[in-house]
């Protein structure tokens, strides 16, 4: 498995993005069309920023992606991208929506990246990711426009079931991918939420 994590931290060197997990996106891009031309986007854990820049380059010129995390990310957007707002907050803080709003009210696709700093412990380390999942769902009902969709990373283990029920009161079509790119022994997935609906 080494082999194919350094495949991808090359290929994430010399394409020029800050991280291998690029291609985690990508993949779940060209399977599943998530991203649009023109489309709003919220990165919810963007450092150091290869998501939002790659969802900058799918929805181009006339989009707009914001990236916020409690480190903040300066990458360039490339030419022809869109513009990219970088917002160093804490994603569980109220405030945080308020501080988003003023650069857009509502966002097309939601995509969150978070991983908690993980223990060792895999109970305490799938509770902490939990917790912060759907601290990002939460914030998708906030913030995400009506038939917009949902990508957020997730450590599996026991409640992680309950989660992707959640998931699908919320959204037309729900599937758990586990992108190529992703390391084999590691326990997270995606849950990927299209065509949402307001409660």
């Amino acid at each position: 498995m080494r082999k194919v994590s350094d495949y991808y931290s090359k290929k994430a060197k010399k394409e020029q993005y800050p991280a291998r997990s690029v291609y985690k996106l990508q993949e779940v891009q060209n399977k599943h069309r998530l991203l649009r031309k023109g489309d709003s986007v919220l990165d919810l854990g963007c450092y150091p920023g290869s998501w939002s820049l790659y969802a900058a380059e799918v929805v181009g010129p006339k989009g707009i992606v914001v990236g916020v995390d409690l480190q903040q990310a300066e990458s360039q957007p490339r030419s022809g991208s869109a513009e990219i707002h970088w917002l160093q907050a804490d994603i569980t803080d109220a405030a945080m929506i308020t501080t988003i709003r003023k650069i857009r009210p509502a966002f097309k696709v939601i995509i969150s990246d978070l991983a908690p700093r993980t223990t060792g412990n895999r109970w305490a380390d799938h509770q902490q990711s939990i917790n912060l999942v759907r601290t990002t769902l939460t914030l998708a009902e906030t913030l995400l426009h009506p038939k917009g969709h949902y990508l957020a990373k997730v450590f599996q283990g026991e409640d992680f079931p309950v989660f992707v029920q959640e998931v699908k009161q919320l959204f037309g079509m729900v599937k758990v991918i586990k992108p190529k790119s992703s390391r084999t022994e590691s326990r997270e997935v995606f849950v990927l939420g299209m065509e949402y609906r307001r409660r």
